[in-house]
Parts: C-alpha cells; structure tokens; sequence
C-alpha cells in the first residue's frame, strides 16, 4: 500500500521522488532529470515556464498513480 499524502509531498520537496516512491523508477528518475534542465534553462526564460509545469504535474500524478496503486492491490487482509 502506499500513501498518496507521502508520494505528493516527496515529489513537492523533489521532483520525481513521489513517483520513485510508488515503484515508477524510470519516471521519477526522468521527471528529475527534466526537471533539473528546466532550472537550467531558466537564464533563457524557457526554465520558468517548464519548472511550475513540471513540478505540478510530478505532484499530481505522484498522488493519483498512488490511489491508482491502492485501489489494484490485491492484499486481502481476511
């Protein structure tokens, strides 16, 4: 079971870790990856667009694929 508060507040401390927390390696270590150039290209201006966009959309989705994990457990605890 994972906790959908715990993988939204990693990915709001760390881009990614939410995602790395639920098992989705590839992903979270991508969405770092993405993330870290953004900050990068924030001397062109293009980084302050792609940073928010990133850093929400690592929230978001660390949340639901949590909820998503949960929902098709198939733990039973009878």
């Amino acid at each position: 079971m994972k906790n959908p508060g715990i993988a939204a507040v990693l990915s709001f401390l760390i881009c990614g870790l939410g995602q790395i927390y639920n098992g989705q390696i590839l992903k979270g270590l991508i969405l770092v990856v993405c993330y870290g150039i953004s900050w990068g290209l924030t001397f062109v201006l293009v980084g302050w667009i792609f940073v928010p966009i990133l850093w929400i959309y690592g929230i978001y989705d660390a949340y639901k694929n949590a909820e998503k994990i949960n929902k098709t457990s198939t733990i039973s605890y009878i």
